[in-house]
């Protein structure tokens, strides 16, 4: 199917969903889809839920310079804004499964991807007549259930 990472065996059953453009971080989505990139829909889910909650941190093993030791899973963040967007495209992705007709209680998340997005430029006016960069990264995201 065009846009996704993701080409299907002949004979597969998968439901996808994805994101586009969204005003999120790249490198905390990278590291939020590796914690539920394999994991059952369910497992997948809650996980999400407690890191919107800030019950569980999310383990960062790429981008972690200076970050905080979280009991349980080392270096670990809560980043509540990605969390709730890959939560709701994994929501889609559910959707999309319960229409065709799969079974959602044996569903995994197969493939969690995310590439960067466009960056949206803007400018801060400063003092004595300069202005400041003001950018805004985008990231994709796309999840693939089966």
């Amino acid at each position: 199917m065009r846009g996704y990472t993701y080409r299907d065996e002949a004979g597969t059953s998968v439901a996808r969903a994805r994101g586009v453009e969204l005003p999120i971080s790249p490198k905390k989505t990278y590291e939020v889809l590796n914690a539920i990139r394999g994991l059952p829909l369910e497992r997948a889910r809650t996980v999400l839920e407690d890191a919107v909650e800030l019950r569980r941190a999310i383990p960062f093993r790429r981008y972690n310079q200076e970050t905080s030791h979280k009991r349980g899973v080392g270096p670990g963040r809560f980043p509540k804004k990605v969390a709730k967007n890959v939560l709701q495209i994994l929501r889609n992705a559910e959707s999309n499964a319960e229409y065709e007709s799969l079974d959602t209680d044996r569903l995994y998340v197969k493939v969690a991807a995310s590439s960067r997005g466009r960056i949206l430029k803007a400018s801060m006016p400063r003092a004595h007549g300069r202005a400041t960069p003001w950018n805004e990264q985008t990231t994709h995201i796309e999840i693939v259930l089966a």
